[in-house]
């Protein structure tokens, strides 16, 4: 893909932004389009959560554009052209910049714990528990959030399929699709963390168990017949 072609591709990336989940108003146009221009690799390493609120914290002044290894230099000056800052070199608190990596379970050693499963941010581990795992890799972001985790350390990263003169075009290409995925599973995950939350407001506490109990109790007692008196008449 030419240089030409990439640059496109950034620019449309940034007209057709998509609101946040969350529908924060915080310089919201602004950062859009600076969350358009990231890589969404969900790796944190920025000091943020997701690349979303890295994006929010760019457009209100409270973060530098150079915290994203993954995007490289190459996101520096695409965020330095948006907002208007001086280009600056990556900052090396937020970890060196390296080519795209993708995450390979080693079949062998997997256990089926399904804890990697939790920490995957766009869902590109598939597993159930004690069966046998695996990545899907044209899915993968590359953000080694799976692999700590792992307590049999069968987990590790190689190099993705892209030359290196095309990787800020493959994240380009990529950064769509891992915006949505991640977008999805956290809307899967507050579902859940509701339903959650509804059931356990649903399950009556000890105390009022023991109420409930004591209540019947009265109402059994009050039905049964009362036991008839001696016989005074005799």
């Amino acid at each position: 893909m030419s240089h030409v072609t990439c640059h496109v591709l950034l620019s449309r990336k940034c007209e057709n932004a998509e609101p946040p989940l969350d529908g924060s108003a915080v310089n919201q146009s602004l950062a859009d389009r600076i969350d358009a221009l990231l890589p969404q690799t969900q790796c944190t390493r920025c000091g943020y959560p997701d690349c979303w609120r890295y994006a929010e914290a760019v457009a209100d002044g409270r973060a530098a554009i150079n915290r994203c290894p993954p995007g490289g230099e190459g996101t520096v000056a695409h965020l330095a052209e948006l907002t208007g800052r001086p280009t600056l070199p990556l900052n090396p608190d937020c970890g060196a910049p390296a080519p795209p990596m993708v995450a390979v379970i080693d079949e062998n050693w997997c256990i089926g714990c399904v804890i990697c499963l939790r920490y995957c941010p766009v869902d590109a581990i598939v597993g159930a528990p004690k069966r046998m795992h695996t990545v899907i890799g044209s899915e993968c972001t590359g953000c080694e959030l799976c692999v700590a985790p792992c307590p049999v350390d069968c987990i590790r990263m190689v190099p993705a399929d892209v030359r290196l003169a095309d990787i800020e075009c493959w994240l380009a290409e990529r950064a769509p699709r891992a915006r949505e995925r991640y977008r999805r599973r956290r809307r899967r995950l507050d579902l859940q963390e509701r339903e959650r939350r509804r059931r356990r407001r649903r399950v009556p506490s000890m105390s009022q168990r023991k109420a409930d109990i004591d209540a019947a109790r009265t109402r059994v007692r009050a039905r049964r017949p009362r036991p008839a008196g001696p016989d005074t008449n005799g």
